[in-house]
């Protein structure tokens, strides 16, 4: 389980609505941690009131993401310091 929870950046969970149509419910980042046999997670986005919005949590790793020359800091307009 270390070896995938240190392999996956981000997770999206996606669900079908009342009207058959697939839906982001939340997506969550996964930091690397195992405690016991179990994948720590931490919410980026979740679902209220029928809209995707924005949480604290941060995706792991932004070094590689910015070795692909994306700036996620800036797509997630998180100030410089508060960023994990």
């Amino acid at each position: 389980m270390p070896t995938v929870a240190g392999s996956i950046d981000l997770v999206v969970h996606v669900a079908t609505d009342h009207r058959g149509r697939r839906t982001v419910r939340e997506i969550v980042a996964v930091p690397g941690r195992v405690e016991g046999h179990v994948v720590a997670l931490e919410p980026v986005f979740v679902q209220r009131s029928g809209r995707l919005v924005r949480t604290e949590g941060f995706p792991p790793h932004a070094d590689r993401y910015e070795a692909a020359g994306i700036d996620v800091r800036r797509l997630l307009d998180v100030p410089e310091e508060s960023a994990a």
